[in-house]
């Protein structure tokens, strides 16, 4: 079986500001990552492996430097690291990503895709299933658990309160949850593998044949951000202090039927 993960590669988020005036990310000096999600992603794919037997590939779509991210799933235990880079990607909304990315996975061959049920730059939840309709392939999102039995896979999809249970033959799509599993740590090993193994770039002329360029790219994506901005701080609240339980308790209630809450 050969099973392909796409990851991305994104900011930490705990260290993302905005700029005001552009209403931008400031990206200098924040560290990248693989997208939480994804490398779930990765850990199930090489669990499967593990399994069943098969190969692993790691996608990502994105600039040069996200070959650190694809390094780290070499690291991780991948068998194959694929960079989709090239200009007239740039600026690519989720359709068009997916396009493109469609294109790339129709190249290398898949049996099993497995993405990350959205990332933490975007959250959208969007690529995952944008790519299977690329494909034309069935998809399950939100997999919490997975199972493989020869090519069928089983999975338990989060649904609301409650989940389901659903069989599925390859190929298919799976969007991966992060809590389905824990990434494994890369080893020392796995580390030095990872920088002598090539990781192959698949760049416009490579995918054209399969590509509108009225699709991709800032100007072939039907959706583009208007406005970013960070969530507003409220207004500090009432400090009661200097009271007993049973008065703090009555100017809580009568403040509460003041405003007509209860």
């Amino acid at each position: 079986m050969k099973i392909v993960v796409c990851i991305k590669q994104v900011p930490d988020t705990a260290e993302v500001r905005l700029d005001p005036k552009t209403n931008t990310l400031i990206r200098d000096g924040v560290p990248s990552i693989i997208n939480h999600d994804d490398k779930t992603g990765l850990e199930l794919a090489l669990r499967l492996r593990e399994k069943a037997g098969g190969s692993v590939t790691a996608v990502c779509m994105g600039p040069p430097q996200a070959d650190t991210a694809l390094r780290e799933a070499l690291a991780m235990g991948c068998d194959e690291a694929v960079l989709v880079s090239a200009r007239e990607f740039g600026g690519s909304d989720t359709y068009a990503t997916a396009t493109i990315l469609g294109a790339a996975l129709r190249k290398i061959g898949y049996d099993l895709v497995i993405t990350g049920r959205q990332a933490i730059d975007g959250d959208t939840a969007q690529v995952g299933p944008q790519v299977a309709e690329q494909l034309g392939i069935p998809q399950i999102s939100y997999a919490e658990e997975v199972d493989i039995q020869g090519d069928a896979l089983t999975v338990k999809r989060q649904f609301e309160d409650q989940y389901h249970i659903l069989k599925v033959k390859t190929p298919c799509m799976i969007t991966a949850l992060s809590e389905l599993a824990e990434p494994r740590y890369m080893s020392v090993g796995g580390i030095v593998d990872a920088y002598n193994k090539e990781v192959k770039v698949l760049g416009f002329s490579d995918l054209k044949e399969g590509l509108n360029p009225d699709w991709i790219g800032l100007a072939g994506s039907p959706t583009n951000v208007k406005q970013s901005f960070t969530k507003q701080p409220k207004a500090s609240g009432t400090v009661l202090s200097g009271l007993s339980a049973d008065e703090a308790v009555e100017a809580i209630m009568s403040s509460l039927i003041e405003r007509h809450i209860i």
